[in-house]
């Protein structure tokens, strides 16, 4: 059982939401992180969850200095939407998945104390992304709860997401287990965006030359037709009935 402060101790009690330190070591952990943060965000968009990035996370009621700032966090069954910081007791949920970019000069922080603390609290998957390839082999490495242990993760799925993670240069590759398809990087979005908007404008332009060519043939039927009745008028006016020649 979790012990509950009195509100009148709690709410005397400061909670950081910053320490003034730099989000993340380099361009590529920073990219990253943030390519990471928006491709789960819009994967998770209609689901009762959150997707943060950089945030505390404070898992110890009264402790404010007993904190950490995983890159990306996952939590489910939560309130969707942003936070300052994330407390623990008082969502009521642990984050389900963590991601640290990692670095040479974070391995021991990321693969001993974070890994340590993250399996005590029962994160069910923690991934270690090295986008530099620094020290983690083949860039990417995972780890999944199994009773109170965390195993690593062999086959490159993340289960609670129903993600396959790919290594793609400097960033992961996120693609769905039911369809296959991959969720795009706001880059690859915006392309997606324009070839969508460019095959829209090509098939409104057929439609336009399909009118345009109908009405033509309207106006030209037209003509034909007023051409006939004028040849009629004609033979009519020569005292010869038009509907008698063959």
């Amino acid at each position: 059982m979790t012990a509950t402060l009195p509100v009148s101790v709690e709410s005397e009690i400061f909670y950081p939401s910053a320490d003034g330190q730099p989000v993340a070591e380099t361009y590529d952990h920073l990219y990253a992180l943030l390519t990471t943060l928006e491709v789960l965000k819009q994967y998770l968009a209609n689901r009762q969850a959150t997707v943060l990035a950089n945030q505390f996370l404070y898992y110890a009621q009264g402790f404010p200095k007993l904190r950490v700032a995983p890159d990306v966090m996952v939590i489910f069954d939560v309130a969707p939407g942003g936070r300052d910081n994330y407390k623990i007791w008082e969502e009521g949920q642990v984050p389900t998945v963590i991601f640290e970019m990692t670095s040479f000069g974070t391995k021991g922080q990321d693969e001993i104390f974070k890994k340590t603390l993250y399996e005590q609290l029962g994160v069910k998957e923690y991934w270690l992304f090295d986008p530099k390839s620094e020290w983690v082999e083949q860039q990417l490495r995972g780890y999944r709860l199994r009773g109170e242990i965390y195993e690593p993760i062999e086959d490159g799925r993340s289960e609670p997401l129903q993600l396959r993670l790919v290594v793609e240069g400097k960033l992961i590759g996120f693609y769905r287990e039911d369809t296959g398809e991959k969720l795009l990087i706001p880059g690859e979005l915006a392309q997606a965006l324009r070839q969508e908007v460019l095959a829209r404008q090509q098939a409104e332009e057929l439609v336009e030359q399909e009118r345009q060519r109908a009405e033509q043939e309207r106006q030209r039927a037209e003509q034909a037709e007023l051409q006939i009745e004028q040849l009629k008028a004609r033979l009519r006016s020569l005292n010869v009935d038009p509907d008698t020649i063959q």
